[in-house]
């Protein structure tokens, strides 16, 4: 089985949460037609304190009707409408408001009786609209002839209207920047109203979403609380839970989650895989024994894990080997403890959509706890958190009254250090990474700098640069720093560290950890990149 494919399966199966949870309140389907800004407009609808989940235009009509959203909003997409391999949708069939970007717009356009040219140029960055007719999907945005600022990012445009549609807004370059009809409440925007290079997006989105479709603005941690702890209580029932802890945000807050709605029923494992910072079994088991009074196991894997990366290159199959090997020690205590019917992780929506989890999108990366699991498992998986976005996350848990150690602490992949040691993993590389990677969170600490970024870590590249130390020549390591802020990490910015920071770091790293030579900082921002280098 590809890991695709098994990516695929273990969402399908296992994400409890999409059938059953939100009932009470309103949703909306985000139609995703390729776009690398889908995930943000979802992020932007549930910002509005509105629940919205992503679905593939290939999804049947029979998924999306049992979703039952109170509006759809299409995504753009790279493809051209006009193309024989274009994806497509029967909008005539949704009978709730409809809001096409870009691609969705020209499909809107095209599906119901409109025209579509391709431009023998793409129109990509700034631009300027012109309001044309009174709409409320643009009230409050701008009066009717000011010329407002918006992101485009297209190679096809509208050039006949269907029946009942009217132009609102326009562009010098691109005559029909937004159309309307009104009565069926289908709309259509050129340009995308979810990047932040849209200044007056939110207001559109919220008028399309609060006002047009008036969904209720009620998706707020205290009412996610509420109806995970239902879901996980109708889900389990009277069966007992492992959770895989790794003491990060994530997984802590699924653990307080769960004891909340299963208390004894729940017990917690952590697994030192031997690819652990520094200090990070201590800290961990020192939290969960002094804050939270929760079951806590702690198993070491750190041999198994150490032999079986022996002389792995490609990050994948890091990935696959930790995620099968995690998955066979929880199997193995689960049998230690008697009757165990589940496995909890903390995966979340991000984790999801970068292991492929969601079908049609591109695998970026296996994550250990998604695309990394095995296709035939003894425990059946419950997740409580897939389908949430990593500030949500921190949100829930500052509604559950998780300690500030926890929340404010950077992420750590479930795969460890083995993914910051670019190549084989060994037991010196690990050395050097970890003091490394010591001084850096050090450093962020003790200059104020560690919660105003999202993640910091320190790298170790598969090669050697020549260094002088006192008057030798040394061949040595080449370490990179990282660090981004982000809030949901879908995407990231690297972080703006002070220029005297980062070379005071690099010298204390120098001279304190042998046989480093030479560190980098890493200018990347996700995309391009991702935030982890594997």
């Amino acid at each position: 089985m590809s890991e695709v494919a098994s990516a695929e399966i273990h969402h399908q199966q296992h994400n409890f949460q999409t059938d059953s949870e939100h009932r009470q309140h309103d949703r909306v389907a985000i139609i995703d037609f390729g776009s690398q800004y889908t995930q943000l407009i979802a992020r932007r609808i549930r910002e509005l304190g509105v629940y919205s989940e992503i679905f593939q235009a290939s999804t049947e009509p029979a998924v999306l009707l049992n979703f039952a959203p109170k509006c759809v909003i299409l995504s753009g997409g790279p493809e051209s409408v006009s193309s024989p391999m274009a994806p497509n949708l029967d909008l005539q069939s949704l009978r709730v408001p409809v809001l096409g970007i870009c691609y969705g717009m020209q499909l809107m356009a095209q599906q119901l009786g409109g025209a579509i040219e391709n431009l023998t140029q793409r129109e990509f960055g700034q631009a300027r609209i012109r309001l044309q007719l009174s709409s409320l999907l643009f009230d409050g945005v701008a009066s009717d002839q000011t010329d407002v600022s918006v992101w485009m990012s297209h190679g096809d445009r509208v050039v006949e209207l269907p029946p009942g549609f009217t132009t609102i807004a326009s562009s010098s370059s691109s005559s029909i920047a937004a159309i309307a009809d009104e009565k069926r409440a289908y709309y259509g925007l050129q340009f995308h109203p979810e990047v932040t290079h849209t200044p007056c997006g939110q207001v559109i989105l919220k008028n399309f979403v609060c006002r047009i479709a008036n969904c209720k603005q009620d998706w707020q941690p205290s009412f996610i609380i509420e109806d995970n702890i239902k879901n996980i209580r109708a889900t389990v029932g009277d069966g007992q839970v492992l959770l895989a802890l790794s003491g990060g945000v994530d997984s802590s807050v699924a653990a307080v989650l769960l004891h909340r709605a299963i208390a004894d029923n729940l017990h917690c494992v952590f697994v030192d895989n031997g690819l652990l910072r520094s200090g990070e079994r201590n800290q961990v088991t020192e939290v969960f024994a002094d804050y939270f009074g929760i079951d806590l196991h702690v198993v070491d894997g750190s041999e198994r894990f150490l032999n079986a990366l022996s002389g792995i290159h490609d990050p994948e199959k890091k990935r696959q080997i930790i995620g099968k090997l995690f998955i066979e020690i929880f199997e193995e205590y689960a049998q230690t403890l008697g009757r165990i019917d589940w496995l909890a992780q903390g995966t979340i929506y991000p984790d999801i959509i970068e292991s492929a989890g969601v079908e049609g999108a591109h695998l970026i990366k296996s994550h250990h706890n998604v695309g990394g699991l095995p296709g035939k498992m003894r425990l059946k998986v419950i997740e409580p958190l897939a389908n949430l976005f990593k500030d949500e996350v921190r949100a829930l848990g500052k509604e559950l009254g998780l300690d500030a150690r926890i929340l404010e602490r950077h992420p750590f992949p479930g795969p460890g250090l083995a993914v910051r040691i670019l190549g084989p993993v060994d037991q010196q590389s690990l050395t050097l990474l970890r003091q490394a990677d010591k001084i850096f969170l050090e450093e962020l600490h003790r200059h104020g700098l560690y919660t105003q970024i999202a993640q910091a870590f320190a790298v170790i590249l598969p090669v050697k640069s020549v260094g002088v130390m006192g008057d030798g020549r040394q061949y040595g390591r080449v370490l990179v720093l990282r660090a981004v802020e982000s809030d949901d990490f879908m995407t990231a910015a690297s972080a703006c560290l002070p220029p005297d920071f980062i070379s005071h770091v690099a010298s204390r790293i120098v001279n304190e950890v042998q046989d480093i030579t030479r560190v980098c900082y890493d200018l990347s921002s996700k995309p391009p990149a991702t935030i982890e280098w594997e």
